[in-house]
């Protein structure tokens, strides 16, 4: 749509600068941002990172040779004890209301200060600005509660009056009926500004596969993080196999000490981590978004432990149990040696991308809608 302006075709050869900030829950909004970044500059983008703590840490060691600004995280504290988390988050609702007004000032200072033609924000509510084309990414158009339809409705229904400030909407997942979501990504009801199905996001490329160890990817909020982690080190004692242990803590420098069949790191770069991923013959993570969405990609099977309270993760372990992607066990009665035995009986169906050039179509069309509207006269 020009609204009756003057487009300058040649638009393809400006260098739009884009600002990409994810969410700081957890590093899965900052890794799925990863090949949104490198679709950007292949679009010869100028992509400047807005982000703090580990977010911020990891895409630097991603991409080093881009710019970043600092930009407060929500900072949300979540609880040891499953049914009290619900309340904890609610507790906080002031603080995060009083996060995104914050951050909806501050990329106004970003934006004039650094020349930013478009912004793209991975689940952060503040960061679209009136002026500019802005895209809001996510996977939740639809919020599961333990509260039933009445609350899971109200809350939609708040979501959208973030959502609709922004330009558009890219939810990374597959458009038909073989999705990796279910009711999250494909609600009967939409924003009502364009949403874009992107396809999933991974950073991950397929490469030649050995499949010679157990993988065991820790993500996710603390204490969590810390719990499964004393969880899986105290029954890997007795684990005879290969394992390797990623923690997902990028900026961690002390060691975790465990026998020498498990090899542990606090973090890997991408490329490493694709090639240990490659060569897992079974996964073992959380049940975030962003690791179902890789697992996806590698088409790795995987027993994954949705986080205790986290009412996504809690969703998505029954649709994608329901559906064979993965064998899912809660926390509480998890114990190795039984979902080991599980994983061994149970049938996998995987599914995949139905369409990987998905996410490159959409964001030419948002480079060449933002490279048109600086030109048009």
């Amino acid at each position: 749509m020009t609204n009756g302006l003057k487009i300058n075709m040649n638009s393809s050869s400006l260098k739009p600068k884009i600002l990409i900030a994810p969410l700081d829950w957890g590093l899965g909004h900052a890794t799925r941002c990863i090949p949104v970044i490198k679709t950007l500059l292949k679009n010869n983008c100028s992509v400047l990172i807005a982000a703090q703590g580990q977010t911020k840490f990891l895409l630097q060691k991603e991409f080093p040779q881009l710019d970043s600004v600092e930009l407060k995280g929500y900072h949300i504290n979540y609880s040891k004890n499953k049914w009290s988390l619900p309340f904890v988050i609610a507790g906080q609702i002031p603080k995060i209301i009083s996060t995104i007004q914050d951050e909806n000032q501050r990329v106004k200072d970003i934006v004039k200060e650094h020349s930013v033609d478009g912004i793209i924000s991975d689940n952060r509510f503040g960061l679209y600005h009136q002026s500019i084309p802005s895209v809001f990414i996510t996977h939740q158009l639809m919020i599961k509660t333990f509260l039933g339809n009445s609350a899971d409705h109200l809350l939609q229904k708040i979501n959208y009056n973030y959502i609709n400030r922004f330009t558009e909407c890219w939810i990374p997942d597959n458009e038909g009926s073989g999705n990796l979501a279910g009711e999250l990504s494909h609600p009967e009801k939409k924003p009502s500004i364009p949403v874009h199905y992107i396809g999933p996001l991974s950073r991950f490329e397929k490469v030649p596969q050995k499949e010679n160890h157990l993988l065991i990817l820790l993500s996710g909020p603390e204490p969590q993080r810390t719990i499964l982690e004393n969880l899986l080190a105290e029954q890997l004692k007795d684990y005879k196999g290969k394992v390797v242990l990623l923690r997902g803590l990028p900026a961690e420098t002390s060691e975790l000490k465990l026998p020498q069949n498990i090899s542990v790191y606090n973090h890997l770069p991408a490329g490493e981590l694709n090639k240990v991923l490659a060569d897992a013959s079974l996964v073992i993570g959380r049940c975030g978004y962003s690791t179902v969405m890789d697992l996806a990609l590698l088409q790795k099977k995987s027993i994954l432990i949705p986080t205790p309270g986290q009412t996504e993760q809690e969703y998505l372990s029954k649709y994608l149990m329901k559906n064979n992607f993965a064998l899912c066990v809660s926390q509480n009665k998890f114990i190795l040696k039984n979902a080991l035995n599980l994983s061994e009986n149970f049938n996998y169906k995987l599914v995949g991308f139905d369409d990987p050039l998905r996410l490159e179509s959409v964001v030419d069309r948002f480079i060449y809608e933002i490279n048109t509207g600086k030109n048009a006269i």
